[in-house]
């Protein structure tokens, strides 16, 4: 009878543990006395995914997936926002971030997320252009004359109905950030005119725009998945990428690429999204709360960025890497018809890119 009790009590024991692993297993994490967000059953364990820095856990907290490492200024700008909304709503929202594409690339938690399968997410504007393409024109190369317009820009209130086109695919666009100018890096050589990139396989975001935009610098724009750039520059499938400095060492792409090279063609920016069921299930206050600390923080990224660009390129220079300032008229003259074509596309992207110009 003993030996019954002591199994008995064993296989309660993990009935237990079972139940309380699938709790963790849903898109947001509600305390008993908080209403439930009806994004469902998202994604990777409880365990795996990084908490705030302030450690402020609401009695709902929004999950929200992210490609790129935990030091990434935008991870950290995230975590701001949730001590922020934790505040701000009196600690009934908080944010967990899901850095180094846990719960899959960007293209897959965008779709998690219009599917009610994930609360939040951050991606890039190509990935929202392919549900919604008039975002296309915030991709358009040389668009931005400076890291200070483009936030003049995020922060003016203009792409506003830009933003509320994405509800019918089921999410909901809170805020703009950028990590700034994107620049080529090259495996075996520098380039800085367009005769020197004629030919050359350059990985892009996967976007007709910016597939059009590298073919008409001259190369050869190779849409591909973050995640596989790395190998495929090592092998010479591709010839190089472009990016930020910030993502660029971040992802060590300089020990495969360690041409830089300073074309700043693109200021594109990030969305940060969430699920347009969760959205509405919060209070009028909390939505407000929450558009209202997303909104501020765009500053605070923009700042923390600036911050952080120097100490970049002085560690990419450590580790070797040939900076090389590029012909930016000769590239710009070659995107302009491209420019001309995104603007004028719709009475959208018309309205956009005169909101854009008119805050140069």
């Amino acid at each position: 009878m003993k030996n019954v009790k002591s199994v008995l009590a064993m296989l309660l024991a993990l009935c237990m543990v079972f139940a309380l692993c699938a709790c963790g297993q849903s898109a947001s994490t509600t305390a008993p006395a908080a209403t439930e967000a009806p994004a469902a059953d998202a994604a990777a364990p409880a365990d795996t995914a990084a908490a705030t820095d302030g450690a402020k856990v609401g009695q709902t907290v929004l999950k929200c997936a992210f490609n790129q490492t935990i030091e990434n200024p935008e991870a950290k700008t995230l975590q701001k926002l949730s001590d922020d909304l934790y505040d701000a709503t009196e600690g009934r929202y908080s944010i967990e971030v899901y850095p180094d594409a846990q719960l899959g690339d960007q293209q897959q938690t965008l779709e998690q997320c219009t599917m009610d399968a994930l609360d939040m997410t951050l991606v890039a504007n190509s990935i929202i252009e392919t549900y919604v393409p008039d975002f296309a024109i915030l991709g358009t190369p040389y668009v931005y004359d400076s890291i200070e317009h483009q936030q003049k820009v995020f922060e003016s209130g203009k792409l506003d109905d830009l933003f509320a086109t994405t509800r019918d695919h089921g999410f909901v666009v809170l805020s703009a950030y950028s990590l700034g100018a994107r620049n080529l890096y090259t495996r075996d050589k520098a380039v800085t005119t367009p005769e020197e990139l004629a030919g050359m396989k350059i990985r892009v975001m996967g976007s007709d725009t910016c597939i059009a935009m590298m073919n008409a610098m001259g190369g050869v724009g190779v849409a591909m998945a973050q995640g596989d750039v790395y190998s495929a520059i090592q092998t010479g499938t591709l010839d190089g990428a472009e990016n930020n400095i910030i993502t660029y060492v971040d992802l060590v792409q300089y020990e495969v690429a360690p041409y830089y090279n300073r074309t700043g063609h693109l200021m594109i920016p990030d969305e940060l999204c969430i699920n347009a069921k969760v959205f509405d299930s919060m209070s009028a206050e909390d939505q407000e709360a929450l558009k209202k600390c997303a909104s501020e923080s765009i500053d605070y990224m923009f700042n923390l960025c600036a911050e952080l660009r120097s100490d970049y390129e002085a560690k990419a220079a450590e580790k070797g890497v040939i900076f090389s300032d590029a012909d930016v008229p000769a590239f710009q003259a070659l995107c302009q018809d491209l420019i001309n074509d995104v603007a004028n596309r719709t009475d959208m992207t018309k309205a956009v890119y005169e909101a854009i110009v008119s805050e140069r």
